[in-house]
């Protein structure tokens, strides 16, 4: 493989046709696409792009899924588009609402699976972790999602979709016709959730350029954060085709210990990383990278380990978010002590970096960093199971 193609998981993707009177679903279509369709099915080609800007707006302005409420189209052309396309989002099938206030969605997608979402409130923002795949296939050791075995990637529809669902829940699309408020209760998008996003790549693409798009969603690019856990090859596109920022799941200072955490390790060694991350900021004029460090109780929470990364990390505008193992049933890791945790804080912080100790939210209903499981896809493991797997059995 060479350093720049593209890398691609053989994972199935449905179509956007769905099997239900053959209707095509507009969400997660890209403005050319649309515009394609609306000239296949009818539309004159002068007005197709003027089309595709009212109907955008309706969608993803206002959050409107009956084409019978666009007004400002034709009763003509609203009855000929609700012939042939829908509306059609993630279905919300159980929500819950933590103490802390934090919501996790299970939503059902197309074929009956279902991916887990979580809207995180703040004082100052308010956060929704979006999922990018059902399951994972990289089986990071620490994570619940990991023990899940990967079934498909979402289409953009289903990501961008997610963020629909979640505007719905808290009742956030602006009514038409009325003044619009800049106070978001959803403001900032972490690609975070369930799965590998740099695997499915073109339709997190997708997604995230229609969730910034200034005529509907309209977030900005700094309001998105996308994790990876390290696919090398994907890393410059994403600051290219994207450019929102980036995170990486690092959790390690060394390849022997990472390989266990990360296993994708093994195939973007550390210092394969760190290369494509110091490019970056450069490429895509990114503030700074996010390093995410789950602190593991006698794995990787040394202050040896905090003096390692320091010296690993120089050179790359870069912030480090420590966050404290969220325990679920079966795992082979304990969370390391507030004390540990907090010494190797320091040390980051007195090298020059950012180091704030990420709060855990919603862990009385499994929606803490790590903790997300589809319930219907779920494999029960025993504790010897995953440390066997882990390679922490010896």
């Amino acid at each position: 493989m060479t350093a720049n193609a593209p890398v691609t998981q053989d994972v199935h993707t449905i179509p956007r046709k769905l099997p239900e009177g053959g209707k095509i679903n507009m969400v997660g279509l890209t403005r050319d696409r649309l515009r394609e369709l609306l000239i296949e099915h009818g539309a004159p080609e002068k007005q197709a792009k003027m089309r595709v800007g009212q109907i955008w707006q309706w969608i993803y302005q206002w959050g409107v899924r009956d084409f019978h409420e666009m007004t400002n189209l034709s009763k003509v052309y609203r009855a000929e588009l609700d012939e042939k396309f829908s509306i059609e989002i993630p279905e919300v099938v159980n929500r819950q609402i933590s103490q802390d206030g934090t919501r996790k969605y299970l939503v059902r997608i197309a074929g009956g699976h279902e991916v887990e979402v979580v809207y995180i409130p703040e004082e100052s923002r308010g956060t929704l972790c979006v999922s990018s795949q059902v399951g994972c296939t990289l089986t990071c050791s620490f994570c619940h999602t990991g023990t899940q075995k990967l079934v498909r990637n979402l289409t953009a529809g289903e990501i961008v979709g997610q963020i629909m669902m979640a505007r719905d829940d808290l009742n956030e699309w602006p009514e038409h016709g009325k003044p619009t408020s800049d106070a978001r209760l959803l403001s900032n998008i972490v690609l975070m959730g369930m799965g590998e996003p740099l695997y499915n790549f073109e339709n997190v693409r997708d997604a995230m350029k229609i969730a910034m798009d200034g005529e509907g969603i309209s977030l900005s690019r700094r309001r998105i954060t996308l994790s990876t856990s390290g696919v090398v090859p994907e890393i410059a596109r994403t600051a290219e085709e994207i450019g929102c920022l980036l995170a990486v799941s690092f959790h390690a200072t060394t390849d022997a210990v990472r390989d266990i955490l990360v296993p994708i390790n093994k195939r973007w060694n550390i210092a394969t990383l760190l290369d494509a991350l110091r490019e970056y900021p450069k490429l895509s004029n990114s503030e700074r990278i996010t390093f995410e460090y789950v602190m593991l109780d006698g794995v990787n929470d040394s202050k040896e380990d905090a003096h390692r990364l320091v010296k690993l990390i120089k050179g790359i505008p870069a912030k480090v978010n420590l966050i404290p193992f969220n325990e679920w049933p079966g795992a082979p890791y304990k969370r390391s002590s507030n004390n540990r945790i907090h010494a190797f804080s320091d040390i980051i912080y007195e090298a020059g970096y950012a180091s704030p100790i990420r709060k855990p939210r919603g862990e009385d209903i499994f929606a803490a960093c790590g903790q997300l499981k589809s319930a219907t896809e779920r494999e029960r493991k025993s504790r010897k199971q995953i440390a066997a797997e882990a390679g922490l059995d010896s």
